[in-house]
């Protein structure tokens, strides 16, 4: 009778269980802008991210965590007249804290959160030797943003403000992104 009384509990149980956990794929675009002192000029440039996210739905709070394969691209140059393009890609990690500011019902909710990401450049490309500068294989950045849940998908826009130095020679090089990302919740 415990076994019974125990499988329906469960059963019964298991669409609340659901939708306590999300999960699911994630595409992002982003336009990296640096910051630096001690170089004449510095370019954005784009680049990409896919993955996925694990989300831990409470009443008007979650929990996010993402891993994801990353690329940046930017340019810079010390003296102006000879520009040095980077293409960077790697590992990336993002752990978000956020609130359900408008629910909207079953249709879904506009969230603002609050977050941690750790990128690890594994391999760093660019265009010429001329402004090469040896990189710092770890980027860490705050995050906020916003973002819309409809149906299935979640749309985000998302600000990192890089927090590392990622030059190692001297100068200074720090990484922001300004990220658009749409996911697929299971």
């Amino acid at each position: 009778m415990k076994k019974i009384i125990l499988f329906f509990v469960l059963m019964l149980s298991a669409p609340a269980f659901a939708q306590l956990f999300t999960f699911g794929p994630q595409f992002t675009l982003n336009s990296t802008s640096v910051r630096t002192e001690g170089y004449n000029y510095d370019k954005s440039g784009t680049g990409m991210a896919y993955g996925g996210f694990m989300r831990v739905n409470l009443i008007l709070f979650y929990a996010q965590g993402e891993l994801s394969y990353s690329t940046s691209e930017f340019s810079i140059s010390k003296d102006g007249t000879a520009v040095t393009e980077y293409k960077m890609s790697g590992s990336d990690a993002a752990l978000l804290a956020g609130f359900k500011v408008v629910p909207l019902g079953k249709l879904g909710n506009v969230r603002v959160f609050v977050g941690y990401d750790w990128k690890n450049f594994s391999k760093t490309d660019t265009n010429n030797d001329l402004n090469h500068f040896d990189t710092e294989s770890n980027n860490n950045s705050i995050i906020i943003g916003a973002g819309v849940d409809l149906w299935k998908f979640t749309f985000d826009y998302r600000f990192l403000n890089g927090m590392t130095d990622i030059d190692r020679t001297g100068g200074e090089v720090k990484l922001n992104q300004s990220c658009f990302a749409i996911g697929f919740k299971f």
